[in-house]
């Protein structure tokens, strides 16, 4: 699970996603996946392109397809599935608006930092 997360990461930090946050949920009873990977783009462009560069990397490096994702209609907060990971891209004002971290405030959470 950790090599997937790496290279989640890597596709976020390549299109210059920020705030990216680790939830191991992998000790949270009836959690809906083992971790959550969630960051967030300035603009639905960017949203669409950090998601997008996340599929087509595990893609081309793995051979790994979601098993589903939502939310390219207004790229406000797309989910993807990869069953043991779920990536959430959201755009600032969504993310501080579900506060997954605080919802799962129970998980060990991670911040990655940025690259600058």
């Amino acid at each position: 699970m950790q090599s997937l997360i790496n290279r989640i990461t890597e596709a976020i930090q390549d299109k210059k996603g920020r705030g990216i946050t680790v939830v191991d949920l992998s000790a949270v009873e009836q959690a809906p996946s083992s971790a959550f990977v969630i960051c967030q783009g300035n603009t639905p462009t960017q949203v669409s392109a950090i998601a997008d560069n996340i599929r087509d990397h595990l893609l081309e490096t793995d051979g790994i397809k979601p098993f589903n994702y939502d939310g390219y209609r207004n790229s406000q907060w797309i989910i993807i599935d990869y069953g043991e990971v779920f990536v959430h891209v959201f755009l600032p004002e969504n993310r501080q608006f579900y506060n997954l971290e605080d919802l799962w405030s129970d998980a060990t959470i991670t911040n990655i930092p940025d690259l600058d």
